[in-house]
């Protein structure tokens, strides 16, 4: 039978739905690039699709919530449908079991085959489902071994070797900022947390393999590159003697490709941001000020039954040796409050760090048990109306310090990635704000940029100049921070704006 990448007649459509974190995002251009590459051409409408593929996310109950709700949106277009990402390879046979519109459930180990899968879907043959495993088994313990080890294993990001100087990788979208992943997995064991068993154990991946791709998606119109992975902070340890200080070297690597104007870093563990590492991201030109620093609590006694490090004070240290280098960096985090056992003197150290951290942007979850999980299995537990309470509190206080945070930037000077928002207007982000979770800024009398129509002046006739704002996506704008709405800036772009 004839392929759809043989044979023209066969050509199949398919659309991809992505839910969850900028390392699903990743993934999904992988795997758009694995079926462009299969002979599938993509469609952005489940409608115009032969199969919807949908990346979904298991991480907590409400990602998970969403992912079925998607799942069962899209079998209502009549299109078949395969569920792939994080919760597919989570649960496996049992999501096929409980969710009979998904035609296929297919786990990581068959995205190099996941064009053949889709052959299958489309032509009602059946495609077994994925069955479970411990991810962090089909690794070797000694992280040395790994990379040389990895090249057997299917690692969702990691599909690059084996294709010489070629990506494999199609972009879904034409937005200026891509996520790039730098690594995949995590070797922490907290106890609430379940990504390491579906995700693996942690692997780098080659500096080389990460430029090549970054200098891509700089020829494919990306201004900002995004850093990704579960753990940034441990890239390159399975590298030998020199991974200590791979981060650090890689991103002046980054910085300096042609078209690349920003370099952000994402994922830092508290416990293991070395000096070095914080001078560098403050301190490199073209690396984004910015420090996505994983707290989620600032009490010993709560992280250690976490499976964590730190203190409050440790951390407030951490937060002022950032600032030594470089005063308007952003910092943000996640905390979570109402952990089995957390007292009120817990509850009032997290206050303690908060407001003494003076963060620009802290997302505040309260504790649920996880599927697997330690925690899940650990004694004094709250109720879940008291741990509603807590995340209520601790919200309120949040959201007046990450206010003045962003109040105390009036009057600063930012340099602003120019986007466009869900309806079309211009907005953007400074160096201290991430894509989607940490405010943005709304420019005030953006310069407009001209377009030349008509007949040239040399030729003889006469041109036409024509303002259009949209041509500005993309651009770096220098703008002055005049005033704040909760944690978005109202700038406005200085006369000579262009950076």
């Amino acid at each position: 039978m004839p392929s759809p990448a043989t044979d023209p007649a066969a050509t199949r459509r398919v659309s991809l739905l992505t839910l969850g974190c900028a390392r699903n995002e990743v993934d999904s251009e992988e795997l758009a690039g694995r079926l462009a590459a299969g002979g599938w051409e993509l469609a952005a409408d489940p409608e115009d699709s032969d199969v919807v593929v949908v990346n979904t996310c298991g991480f907590v109950e409400s990602a998970k919530k969403d992912s079925v709700d998607t799942l069962l949106a899209a079998s209502d277009t009549g299109k078949k449908v395969v569920a792939v990402g994080c919760m597919a390879e989570r649960y496996g046979h049992e999501l096929a079991d409980s969710l009979p519109e998904a035609d296929a459930v297919l786990g990581f180990d068959h995205y190099a085959e996941l064009s053949d899968r889709l052959d299958d879907v489309v032509a009602g043959r059946k495609v077994a489902s994925h069955t479970p495993g411990d991810r962090r088994k089909l690794l070797p313990i000694s992280p040395v071994q790994r990379p040389a080890a990895a090249e057997t294993v299917e690692v969702p990001g990691h599909a690059q070797h084996g294709w010489g100087p070629r990506v494999l990788r199609t972009r879904l979208d034409d937005a200026p900022v891509a996520a790039l992943k730098i690594a995949s997995g995590c070797d922490r064991r907290c106890s609430f947390c379940a990504i390491p068993s579906f995700r693996g154990s942690f692997v780098s991946r080659q500096p080389d393999e990460i430029v090549a791709e970054a200098m891509w998606l700089a020829e494919h119109g990306v201004k900002e590159l995004f850093l990704v992975s579960e753990n940034s902070t441990s890239y390159g340890k399975d590298f030998g003697r020199d991974g200590a200080t791979a981060l650090e070297r890689l991103l002046p690597r980054l910085a300096e490709i042609d078209g690349i104007e920003r370099v952000r870093v994402s994922y830092l563990q508290p416990a293991e941001t070395r000096p070095q590492l914080v001078k560098a991201i403050a301190t490199t030109p073209g690396v984004a000020e910015y420090f996505d620093l994983s707290f989620q609590h600032s009490s010993e006694q709560v992280l250690r039954r976490m499976r964590r490090f730190g203190s409050t004070d440790s951390f407030l240290a951490l937060t002022e040796q950032i600032r030594e280098h470089a005063p308007e960096a952003g910092i943000r985090t996640n905390v979570i409050v109402g952990f089995p056992g957390e007292t009120e003197h817990d509850l009032s150290e997290l206050e303690r760090f908060l407001t003494g951290a003076r963060l620009d942007a802290v997302g505040v979850f309260g504790y649920s048990d996880e599927d697997g999980t330690e925690a899940e299995g650990f004694d004094g537990k709250l109720d879940a109306d008291e741990v509603a309470k807590r995340v209520t509190r601790i919200s309120a206080l949040v959201e007046e310090l990450t206010t003045q945070r962003a109040e105390d930037r009036i009057g600063t000077f930012v340099d602003v990635l120019v986007e466009l928002d869900d309806d079309g207007e211009l907005t953007g982000r400074a160096a201290h704000q991430a894509p989607e979770v940490d405010g943005e800024c709304v420019i005030l009398d953006a310069p407009e940029k001209t377009v030349t129509s008509g007949a040239s002046p040399q030729a003889g006739g006469s041109a036409t100049r024509t303002p259009e704002k949209k041509s500005r996506v993309g651009d770096f704008l220098r703008c002055e921070v005049v005033d704040s709405a909760g944690v978005d800036l109202i700038v406005r772009a200085s006369p000579d704006a262009d950076r």
